[in-house]
């Protein structure tokens, strides 16, 4: 009998390896996978509001437009494919293809003569953001409790070391291509990115495909309600990065310098993710979390007493700071707070009131600073940052 059990004992204990490497692998492509991606991305978006503004002539209204259209659009697709996945069954093929989607609008925006050409390809890059809610689910699944947050940190490393690259390579080669063929380049990665998820991530086949009831309001728990009023608060006063772009320019930094912020803000990201990630697995998320809206709310102080050139850049430092403990520990928190079986909906329910409460925020910060001052949007996002900390002290924690 002794022997029948050491037997079950070693393929238990063979299994339990297997699963390990299996969601090493995983982590590891979607890892490879983000940075090709961001890489392609951040070539565009440290140049984005400068293209936008002084390139297409357009004003910060339509910058604040066009940037909480797509955040909003990012919530819609995130929530939609989360939705969908979770009925169906199905990941895979929302991730590849919104990496593609992402490729495609790069390519729309090198061939951009006016801002309004720029809505429908904003529109399909924003899309193509359907392939985090079922990627953050895949990762979800293959994570324990002791190691989500790590994991999310991962991916949101890699992400960000992909941006590192990408600005450097924008920095480099505006000067030699300038913006239209700097944007074609960009198209590149992410097409690589999809073929990588196409060929490599593994998913269960099924025989027939079968559609699940979908989630529900009533399906989540009171806790996790509360924790997305507290997040509400924020998002609404989170008003786009490519403010704090423009704020800099205003502040006296030169055009060819405002990038190098947005290099040091994602540098400063890319190191701190993982290890802020790891830390609210030890600390807890709602420690983190309250770092994160801490970060920020320096962040603002700074762009609202000092003009500075050397604290300007240590504002630039704080926002990253503040990015990396937000991103990969709210995903860790939801993907905690969800039911299982709807996780992907859950995320994506989550991200769609994240992202569409972005589009009245970058609107708003627009409409105060061109009817008040550039100091008026910080102030105010001061204030729901605040409201969201005293919220978020009710939240409990999942055991």
């Amino acid at each position: 009998m002794k022997f029948y059990y050491d037997k079950i004992f070693i393929i238990l204990a063979y299994v339990k390896i297997m699963g390990k490497k299996e969601a090493k692998r995983t982590v590891s492509i979607f890892a490879a996978a983000s940075f090709l991606n961001d890489l392609g991305s951040d070539i565009v978006y440290p140049i984005w509001p400068l293209f936008v503004t002084t390139f297409l002539g357009a004003n910060l209204v339509i910058l604040g437009l066009l940037d909480g259209l797509g955040d909003g659009l990012v919530s819609i697709s995130q929530a939609a494919s989360g939705y969908i996945s979770d009925r169906i069954k199905r990941r895979k093929i929302f991730i590849w293809l919104g990496y593609l989607l992402g490729s495609l609008s790069r390519i729309g925006y090198g061939l951009s003569t006016v801002w309004q050409i720029l809505v429908p390809f904003k529109i399909l890059d924003r899309t193509g953001k359907m392939r985090d809610s079922p990627r953050d689910a895949v990762i979800a699944d293959a994570s324990t409790k002791n190691d989500k947050g790590k994991n999310f940190g991962i991916i949101r490393m890699f992400d960000n070391l992909g941006a590192v690259a990408g600005i450097v390579i924008s920095i480099t080669l505006l000067g030699y291509l300038g913006y239209k063929k700097l944007f074609l380049l960009a198209s590149i990665p992410s097409i690589i990115a999809a073929l990588l998820v196409y060929f490599f991530i593994r998913e269960k086949p099924s025989s027939k495909l079968k559609v699940y009831k979908g989630i529900s309001f009533k399906n989540l728990s009171k806790n996790f309600k509360l924790f997305l009023v507290s997040s509400s608060f924020f998002a609404l006063g989170a008003f786009s990065y490519s403010f704090l772009l423009v704020s800099a320019n205003k502040l006296g930094f030169r055009v060819g310098l405002v990038p190098v912020l947005y290099l040091v803000f994602t540098a400063v990201a890319s190191l701190f993710t993982y290890y802020f990630g790891k830390m609210s697995d030890r600390t807890g998320r709602k420690f983190v979390l309250s770092l994160s809206y801490i970060f920020w709310i320096i962040t603002c102080i700074i762009f609202i007493y000092f003009e500075s050139y050397i604290l300007i850049i240590f504002a630039f430092v704080f926002y990253g700071l503040h990015r990396a403990a937000l991103e990969p520990v709210q995903k860790a928190f939801v993907a905690e707070l969800a039911p299982a079986k709807f996780r992907a909906s859950t995320l994506g329910g989550f991200q769609m009131v994240f992202g569409l409460l972005a589009l009245p925020a970058s609107l708003l910060a627009g409409f105060l600073w061109t009817a008040k001052s550039m100091t008026s949007i910080f102030y105010f996002s001061i204030f729901l940052t605040l409201v969201s900390i005293i919220v978020l002290f009710f939240v409990k924690e999942v055991e």
